[in-house]
């Protein structure tokens, strides 16, 4: 007989944080969060039914101190960590300590989380388990003589990556032989610099792809669906600004043909928990990027237009119970968008911490609002500029996207700076209303808006 948790820790901040404790709330379960000196006055902390404090502000002494998360599980008798997304969410060697401690880590094995976290290894696995990538280099490229041989085969424009990259450091794109020299020479430095690694992998580079993500869910036993693709196409500096789904340009013949592909692989592994796939997608093809083993910023559009509870299945897969849905269960029903709002000064996107006055969020049908802001509350320096996400839900596109502008109006932020006028001004652009954009959209609209 499988036993539901009766305690879970979140080991995070923020509206994740919320998220987790929402859901184990509506299931009857205990909330343990965990927070920074910095924190003590968060909404997590005073939502959660106990809080422990994990060390000072700095996250690498706090969010990111494994040992101080294991002992306050052992202090509140906690039975399984949620890590939300960032900090330990892929942390492999996390997962393990907690499993050797006897908690349960609501997410895949410590196995998965490595086999996916290292790029070489993830397109390898993809490759055997039939996911179409993109053709590039097989595994690291250890000189340029051979850099010139592979690119020459994949044909250019070819882009050089970090191995152990991330975050748009040590990258550099090469459209001829001329190019490719100093971009392999610059992409090695950039990587030993910022990851203490210069391996890096070389892939074609495709010219005007969209940011595609499959949202896959398994229950470790060898069951496993898709719920549908995601459009991550608007990003800056590769940090995702808006996501919809479905994907404007995406047919149901090609959602089931590429989900169906995805669920199979996830089949194969015994996955358990939710993942995300992530592909460009050009000229009707999907090409594997990178593969997220944890929930996402954006799984509340795929929670909208299927009308399931990403996070409590994430809860009930990982206490031992069966999915509470089938393939064949799982229908879109209309469309969903979602913003991040972020504490930031335009045009520049620098961070602005400091105290909210008024806090008013936007309400009515098909309107979600997940933030952890509340009038006078001081938002701290230290951690990601991510204040809220808007999700909207409409019956179709052009309804969904009625309903963002108008929950964009009622939103109220004051006291410091954030990304809102950007999404009023994106709304007014044709292509956006169109769904007629691409992973460079977003750059060169700020470029020609703000130079």
């Amino acid at each position: 007989m499988t036993q539901m948790f009766e305690k879970i820790l979140i080991a995070n901040r923020g509206e994740i944080a919320l998220r987790v404790i929402r859901a184990c709330r509506e299931m009857g379960i205990k909330s343990v969060a965990v927070h920074s000196t910095a924190d003590a006055d968060a909404m997590h902390v005073r939502m959660a039914d106990e809080s422990v404090c994990i060390g000072p502000a700095p996250s690498g002494q706090s969010y990111l101190n494994k040992a101080a998360i294991i002992s306050a599980c052992e202090i509140t008798g906690a039975q399984a960590v949620h890590p939300g997304y960032g900090f330990l969410s892929e942390n492999a060697s996390f997962a393990q300590a907690l499993e050797d401690h006897g908690i349960t880590f609501i997410g895949p094995t410590a196995e998965h989380i490595r086999i996916m976290g290292d790029k070489i290894t993830a397109k390898d696995t993809a490759k055997e388990l039939g996911i179409p990538v993109v053709p590039g280099s097989e595994g690291g490229v250890p000189d340029f003589e051979t850099a010139l041989k592979v690119a020459a085969e994949i044909e250019y424009p070819v882009i050089i990556k970090a191995t152990a990259g991330g975050g748009g450091r040590g990258m550099k794109v090469a459209k001829s032989a001329e190019e490719l020299e100093i971009a392999f020479r610059t992409a090695r430095s950039e990587s030993k610099a910022a990851f203490g690694n210069d391996e890096v992998y070389i892939e074609k580079y495709l010219q005007k792809p969209r940011h595609i993500e499959i949202q896959v869910f398994g229950d470790g036993k060898g069951n496993a669906v898709h719920l549908g693709e995601r459009d991550c196409s608007l990003q800056r500096r590769h940090q995702k600004v808006f996501e919809e789904a479905p994907g404007p340009c995406i047919t149901p013949a090609m959602r089931a043909e590429i989900g169906e592909i995805c669920a199979a692989a996830m089949r194969k592994l015994k996955y358990i928990g939710a993942g995300t796939i992530e592909f460009l997608y050009e000229d009707g093809r999907f090409y594997f990027i990178e593969m997220n083993t944890r929930l996402q910023v954006e799984h509340p559009v795929t929670e909208a237009i299927f009308g399931v509870d990403l996070v409590r299945e994430q809860i009930r897969v990982a206490a031992g119970l069966p999915m509470s849905f089938t393939q064949p269960e799982l229908e879109i029903n209309g469309h969903a968008i979602e913003v991040r709002i972020n504490a930031e000064r335009l045009p520049n996107f620098s961070p602005c911490p400091g105290k909210v006055h008024v806090f008013h969020a936007p309400g009515g049908l098909g309107v979600r609002m997940d933030s952890a802001l509340y009038g006078g509350y001081s938002i701290p320096p230290y951690y990601d500029s991510l204040i809220g996400k808007l999700i909207v839900h409409g019956r179709d596109r052009p309804e969904a996207l009625a309903r963002l502008q108008r929950a964009l109006g009622e939103l109220i932020v004051d006291g410091v700076e954030t990304t809102v006028p950007l999404f009023h001004a994106l709304l007014a652009e044709p292509d956006i209303q169109s769904g007629d954009y691409n992973i460079h959209w977003l750059e060169k609209w700020l470029a020609a808006q703000f130079g």
